[in-house]
């Protein structure tokens, strides 16, 4: 219902006046920025800088291009840091953004080298353009390294039945190929910085195979490897399809106003205090305060409000809110790059950079083992000969021995084939955790935090409660209320509409309808005038103590009010509310038995906050901007293992900051590609699914952990004493991978409990 006031207050108000004075945008890629430390200027970019600046620090920004996971981030911070004249170094995964602060002796030339050298991509702001409007190349060029590998393994294992000899060539030309690029980045990551990377591991791991012969077994472990990189790249890029859906959220061009009339400009063109005008169905470019005596806007993609609210003159307005019923003039108040959405995506990058990284426990575990377990098998090959004379080829193979025993082949695979099988069996219960980072840290969580609107509740208003006043009759006042709804896409039309609809009324034939732009619709019945509203847009005196009384209770129960009037009588009081999904109470409930404690952040009103968590039996806090929220996780998550739920772009920020973010299905694009689970099937008892899921993965994890070095202890002990020959270790390796991928397999077998 465009036309009408539905939703008063200054809610919305409050939370822009929250945002101007709380962030910051980020700068545009290639820009060099003051340092925050202070003692900082800006620049155009220029490397040449005055020699008297010597005492301040600037801070520059590039796009990197190739970043497939998380730990690719680690990885650049820690070769620019390297650099002399680097005072610090951040990369941000989701927006591909690095910040450097650097002196003014430290040139820009220097730091792209070493992002090259690391064997990523430093792109100013034309070369990233150009990067997203490259044409999309065929997939088989793409996965040309995998299939080739692929092919070469096949056919290495189709000569082990007919030419046995060839075999062992095929599989080592096989293992030679998935090296080349495996290899060359472990080389590349270890000059700038990071010698025990996943690269060197698998570089380790396939290497150590090839020498003692098990070439089948070391190209397996590149193909895998080749495998799950990809797919980690697949899954930024996807994430990074989210960003620029919320970027999309503000038009390019927008209708400034002139002393001329109306000229199509570029949004970046506007200047705050220049006017615009907006049509009805048309997103706001910039934040602004409304000209126009009232309209209405849904903001729901910016606070998290459900239903359109109405807007009067003077009042402030949001980037990315939808004008609903009539066409407005509004005057710029925010300066390019600074509107309400830039700063939702400023505070998605800064919910990223506060949270604590959680790289994968098999990388972390690679810093150490890997390197103690090549010293450790060097030491046995070398030490006896030199200080004992003992025989030089006896103690050379049980160094080989003990390299094939340390080969991590199934410490490599005891993480991620538990992952995997999760993953695969949320997959079914509808749940889709992007990773195992996500997976395991759901398991960990003590509070889960809500948003309100399309989470807890349908996101969708319902008319709840009919009064009708003497002398007219249910049926009567919805057939006309149908049919002066009749057509309009205004959430609480269709609404009354589908009420009336649910009870088999025929909306009424009216000879017109009349929006009143902001105010309701009229039109004229058996001669009499016909008005539909809110409360607030009647006059007083219109209305008896026993029908202000009325509005009075259903204001206080956090209902929507709207009014029908038949010449100069209340024929109705209609309220509508935004209810609970069917399932929330057992989600709920679901949680609580696992001892996890449930409460709601919500943008909506208190009273409407108030009226669900009652019925839920939860803590709530409410009426909060996208920063609030993101304040709330921030002091939360302090004392606590915190994730959240929600499904809006207003919730984008808070599931980047929490410990765990989960989307609901339905839930915005942006929502989803920032959370790091997601509800497929939009079922709330999916989420104790998901906990319990992750607790199983935690523990099979330590299991596999301690099957992998347990037997790899006790054959350490056998070949250094020469019990145990090339071909039990062979065993024993191959045993501990077969051991560690049955018992993951378990996972498959974990079902909803819903």
């Amino acid at each position: 219902m465009g036309h009408c006031c539905r939703h008063t207050g200054s809610t919305t108000e409050q939370k822009e006046h929250h945002h101007d004075h709380r962030c910051t945008p980020p700068a545009e890629p290639g820009v060099e920025q003051p340092a925050t430390t202070g003692g900082a200027r800006q620049t155009t970019g220029d490397d040449s800088l005055p020699d008297d600046d010597d005492d301040q620090s600037l801070t520059r920004y590039w796009r990197i291009g190739g970043m497939d996971c998380p730990s690719c981030a680690s990885k650049i911070e820690t070769a620019v840091r390297r650099l002399p004249g680097v005072l610090s170094a951040e990369v941000r995964f989701a927006t591909e953004r690095l910040q450097v602060t650097l002196t003014p002796a430290t040139t820009t030339h220097t730091v792209e080298q070493s992002i090259r050298a690391a064997g990523f991509t430093p792109l100013d702001e034309h070369s990233a353009r150009q990067s997203t409007e490259q044409v999309s190349i065929p997939w088989w060029q793409e996965y040309t390294s995998i299939l080739t590998l692929l092919a070469l393994m096949l056919t290495a294992a189709a000569a082990s039945l007919f030419i046995p000899a060839a075999a062992p060539p095929l599989f080592t030309l096989a293992t030679l190929w998935g090296l080349w690029p495996t290899g060359r980045k472990a080389l590349q990551l270890a000059r700038s910085g990071s010698p025990f990377s996943i690269e060197t591991l698998m570089t380790v791991a396939a290497c150590g195979a090839l020498l003692l012969g098990e070439t089948a077994e070391s190209a397996m472990v590149l193909l895998l490897f080749l495998i799950g990189e990809k797919l980690e790249s697949l899954a930024a890029h996807k994430a990074r399809k989210g960003v620029k859906a919320l970027m999309a959220l503000v038009p390019d061009q927008a209708l400034r106003v002139t002393a001329t009339g109306l000229e199509d400009v570029a949004v970046s063109s506007l200047r705050p205090n220049d006017e615009i005008e907006v049509h009805p169905g048309g997103r706001l470019p910039v934040d602004g305060l409304l000209l126009s005596e009232l309209a209405a806007f849904d903001e729901s993609a910016v606070t998290g409000e459900s239903l359109p609210v109405d807007r009067s003159s003077g009042e402030r307005l949001a980037a990315g809110s939808l004008l609903v019923d009539v066409a407005v003039r509004v005057r710029v108040t925010s300066a390019p790059g600074n509107n309400t959405i830039d700063r939702i995506l400023h505070l998605m990058e800064q919910a990223e950079s506060n949270r604590a990284p959680i790289a994968r426990f098999i990388e972390r575990f690679s810093r150490w083992y890997t390197p103690a377990m090549i010293l450790a098998a060097a030491l046995v090959a070398l030490a006896p000969p030199l200080l004992l004379a003992a025989d030089w080829e006896t103690w050379i193979y049980r160094g080989l021995v003990l390299l094939l025993i340390g080969c991590p082949c199934a410490l490599v695979i005891s993480t991620p084939a538990a992952v995997t099988s999760a993953l695969a069996s949320a997959s079914r219960m509808g749940i889709l955790i992007k990773g195992g980072a996500a997976l395991e840290q759901l398991g960990k969580i003590s509070t889960l935090a809500f948003d309100k609107t399309g989470t807890l509740t349908k996101g969708e208003p319902q008319l709840q409660q009919v009064i009708i006043y003497p002398p007219f009759e249910r049926e009567q006042v919805l057939t006309l209320t149908a049919g002066l709804e009749a057509g309009s896409h205004h959430p609480l039309a269709r609404a009354m509409v589908a009420a009336a609809d649910a009870e088999g009324v025929t909306p009424e034939s009216l000879p017109y309808r009349r929006t009143l732009p902001g105010a309701g619709i009229e039109s004229e019945w058996q001669g009499q005038p016909l008005l539909i509203c809110t409360p607030a847009h009647l006059a007083t005196d219109m209305l008896t103590a026993e029908q202000q009384a009325d509005i009075n209770q259903l204001r206080a129960e956090a209902h929507t009010l709207v009014i029908l009037v038949v010449g100069k009588h209340i024929a109705a009081l209609f309220a509508l509310s935004d209810p609970l999904r069917d399932d929330a109470k057992a989600g709920i409930a679901a949680l609580q038995a696992l001892n996890i404690h449930c409460l709601m952040l919500t943008g909506d009103h208190q009273s409407a906050a108030a009226r669900i968590a009652a019925e839920l039996g939860i803590d709530y806090h409410a009426e909060l901007s996208p920063q609030g929220k993101l304040d709330q996780l921030v002091s939360l998550g302090r004392t606590r293992q915190l994730a959240m739920v929600g499904d809006g772009i207003n919730d984008a920020p808070a599931l980047k900051q929490a410990s765990v973010g989960i989307a609901m299905g339905q839930g915005t694009d942006v929502a989803l590609d920032s959370a790091d689970a997601a509800l497929t099937h939009s079922r709330l008892t999916g989420l104790a699914d998901a906990v319990r899921l992750s607790r199983a993965t935690h523990r099979n994890i330590r299991q596999n952990i301690g099957l992998a070095l347990g037997l790899k202890a006790v054959f350490l002990v056998t070949s250094i004493l020469g019990i145990t020959g090339l071909w039990l270790a062979v065993l024993a390796d191959t045993g501990a991978t077969a051991l560690v991928t049955l018992n993951a397999l378990r996972l498959l077998a974990v079902r909803s409990k819903a």
